[in-house]
C-alpha cells in the first residue's frame, strides 16, 4: 500500500495554468500585470526572417494604455526588448523571446481585493482552481498578459507577408448599442482598410477648452453626444492637428464621435461597457485547416475566445446565418485560374468544411464591459461575509479601442501555425488567390 501511495503521488498530474499556444509555431506568454515585466518565446520561427524590435513595437504601441482619454491613463511605455533568436537583424531559426518591463506598478491599490475577489474578475475562479493568486491586477488573468500575444503576433505577421502576402485588419464596429452604420460596416469587411487608415479615420481631436471633438477632415462633433454640430459651431480656434487625439479605432468619424462621447460619460458614471470587433484575413494561402477538430475556424474561435474580455465569436454571415435561405447563403464558385476557384460572395467568411477558401475570412468578436469599475460594489468576501468592494487603480470605462493589435495578433499566430501544419502535410508550396506582393518582388 505505501508503495502505491508513493507512485500515486509522483505520478499525479500538478496543478499549472496552460500558457502555450499553437503546435508548430508555438507561442508561451509569461508574466504579472504588476510584475517586473511581461513578455513571450516564441518557438518555429524560421530562419533568416528579417526581424527587429522596430517590426514589432508599433503593435505594442497601439495596445498600449494612457494613449488617449478614453482608455485607462496607467502610464506605461511598453517598449519591447528582443532578448534571443535574432542577430543582425535576422532571425536564428532558434527561440525567439521577449519582453516588456513593467514601469508604473500601483500594487496597494489592490489591497482591498484580498480579502474580497472581485464582480466579475478571476479572483475567485483562480483562487479555487489554483490554491493561490496574484494579489494585485488580475496577475495572468490581466489583459497585461496578452502584450506577448501581441508581440508574437507581430513577428508572425512579419513571416506571412513575406510568404503570402497576407495582411489582417481589425477595427471597432460597435460599442454598447452604438453600430457603425449597416452600409459602411459591409463596405468595410469587403474592402478593409489599412491599419494607417483605421487609426487616422477614427481619431479624433479633443480640448477640455472646447465643447466639441473635430475629425481630419474638420467636422464637429458634441463631446455631450457626439452628435454633428455646424462648423461655425462656438467657441472656434479647435483645430484636428492642435487638438489631443482621441483614438476610437473606429474607422467612421461619425460613429467614432459618439463612441468616445459615450465612453467620456461612462468614466464620469464610474462605469464601463462592451462592443464588438471585427478582423479581417486577406492574402490567406488555400487549405488550411485540420478537420475534424482542428477546422480552421475552430483555432480562430478558440484564439479569440482565449482573449481577456471575450464573449462571443461568428465568421461570415455568423449568427445571421441561422436566418437565411440556403439559397442566399450559398457562395457560388467561379474559375479563377491556376487550378483554383473563387466564390463570388463570401457569406462563409473565407472557410468551406474548416478548411480555408482562400476567399478573406471575415470575423467578429464580442468583448464585455471591462469588469474593473470604480463604483462600490455589493458583494461578499472569500468567506462568504456581506463586503461593500471598493475597487482602485486605473481602469478602461471601454477596452474596444486597444483591443484591434490583439485579435490581429492572435489571428496573425493562427494563420501562420495552420499554414505550417499544411506544409508538413502537403511538402508543397502553398497557393493564394493571386500571387501575393511579397513573391512578385522576389521573383523581380
Amino acid at each position: 500500500h505505501e508503495l502505491i501511495a508513493c507512485q500515486f503521488s509522483v505520478h499525479r498530474p500538478k496543478r499549472r495554468a496552460m500558457s502555450t499556444f499553437g503546435t508548430l509555431f508555438r507561442v508561451t506568454t509569461f508574466g504579472e500585470s504588476h510584475g517586473v515585466g511581461v513578455g513571450c518565446i516564441v518557438d518555429g520561427v524560421p530562419a533568416n526572417v528579417d526581424l527587429t524590435e522596430a517590426d514589432v513595437q508599433p503593435q505594442l504601441t497601439r495596445r498600449r494604455p494612457g494613449q488617449s482619454s478614453i482608455v485607462t491613463p496607467r502610464s506605461e511605455g511598453d517598449v519591447v526588448t528582443i532578448l534571443s533568436g535574432t542577430e543582425n537583424g535576422k532571425t536564428l531559426g532558434t527561440p525567439i523571446g521577449m519582453m516588456v518591463h513593467n514601469q508604473n506598478q500601483k500594487k496597494f491599490d489592490y489591497a482591498n481585493t484580498a480579502q474580497a475577489p472581485r464582480p466579475g474578475h478571476a479572483d475567485y475562479t483562480y483562487q479555487v482552481k489554483y490554491g493561490t493568486r496574484a494579489s494585485s491586477g488580475g496577475g495572468r488573468a490581466s489583459a497585461r498578459e496578452t502584450i506577448g500575444r501581441v508581440a508574437a503576433g507581430a513577428v508572425a505577421e512579419k513571416w506571412l507577408a513575406q510568404e503570402y502576402g497576407t495582411k489582417i485588419m481589425c477595427w471597432v464596429s460597435s460599442v454598447m448599442d452604438i453600430d457603425l452604420p449597416k452600409d459602411v460596416a459591409a463596405q468595410l469587411e469587403q474592402n478593409p482598410p489599412s491599419r494607417e487608415q483605421i487609426d487616422e479615420d477614427g481619431a479624433l481631436a479633443e480640448d477640455e477648452k472646447y465643447p466639441y471633438f473635430v475629425d481630419k477632415a474638420g467636422n464637429k462633433y458634441s463631446r455631450t453626444d457626439g452628435s454633428p454640430l455646424p462648423a461655425s459651431a462656438e467657441p472656434l480656434g479647435l483645430e484636428y492637428a492642435a487638438g489631443k487625439k482621441i483614438y476610437t479605432r473606429c474607422p467612421h468619424a461619425p460613429t467614432a464621435a459618439r463612441i468616445a462621447a459615450r465612453i467620456h460619460e461612462l468614466r464620469k458614471k464610474e462605469d464601463s461597457t462592451g462592443g464588438v470587433c471585427t478582423c479581417v484575413v486577406t492574402g490567406v494561402p488555400v487549405g488550411l485547416g485540420e478537420p475534424c477538430f482542428d477546422k480552421l475556424e475552430a483555432e480562430l474561435a478558440k484564439a479569440m475566445m482565449s482573449l481577456p474580455a471575450t464573449k462571443a465569436f461568428e465568421i461570415g454571415e455568423g449568427f445571421n446565418a441561422a436566418r437565411m435561405l440556403g439559397s442566399a447563403h450559398n457562395d457560388r464558385f467561379a474559375g479563377a485560374g491556376q487550378g483554383l476557384l473563387k466564390c463570388q460572395t463570401n457569406h462563409a467568411g473565407g472557410t468551406l468544411g474548416g478548411i480555408s477558401s482562400g476567399e478573406p475570412i471575415v470575423m467578429r468578436v464580442a468583448i464585455k464591459p471591462a469588469s474593473s469599475i470604480s463604483q462600490d460594489q455589493e458583494t461578499c468576501t472569500f468567506d462568504g461575509a456581506p463586503h461593500t468592494l471598493s475597487v482602485k487603480g486605473r481602469h478602461d470605462p471601454c477596452v474596444l479601442p486597444r483591443a484591434p493589435p490583439l485579435l490581429e495578433g492572435m489571428a496573425a499566430i493562427t494563420i501562420a501555425d495552420a499554414c505550417m501544419r499544411q506544409q508538413a502535410r502537403s511538402r508543397a508550396p502553398l497557393v493564394t488567390l493571386g500571387e501575393p506582393v511579397a513573391k512578385k518582388a522576389k521573383a523581380a
